[in-house]
């Protein structure tokens, strides 16, 4: 009956956590990109756009893994946690799939993103 308690209260505080964590990776997103990327791109060159496209992307996916990486650690401590509520597990299930879906898809687009800035300076000569 307490470990009862004590889960729903865990959870509760998870769901605040969430919501709160979600609010700061948006609202700090900008300070963390910004300065990484214009640290790479500190002359107005046109031959450095690639350079700086390509930073930018790099650190959006950077971003995004940790993004993926707290989800699959909610999804899984709400699995954990579901104690047999079908509700409650196939919402943890679903997050744990949505992550890796988003985690899947930013990997493809940081791949691709590369082939394609490769395949721009081979053709231009940068």
């Amino acid at each position: 009956m307490m470990f009862i308690v004590i889960r729903d209260h865990v959870v509760n505080i998870v769901k605040q956590l969430k919501s709160r964590y979600l609010f700061f990776i948006f609202a700090l997103s900008p300070y963390v990109i910004l300065p990484s990327c214009y640290a790479n791109s500190a002359t107005a060159d046109v031959s450095q756009v690639s350079s700086f496209i390509k930073t930018v992307i790099e650190a959006l996916a950077g971003l995004a893994g940790l993004v993926a990486t707290a989800f699959f650690v909610v999804g899984g401590f709400s699995y954990i946690t579901s104690s047999g509520n079908p509700q409650r597990l196939e919402k943890a299930k679903r997050t744990i799939l949505y992550s890796a879906v988003g985690l899947a898809i930013t990997i493809a687009a940081f791949v691709l993103s590369n082939i394609i800035s490769g395949m721009a300076s081979s053709a231009f000569g940068g």
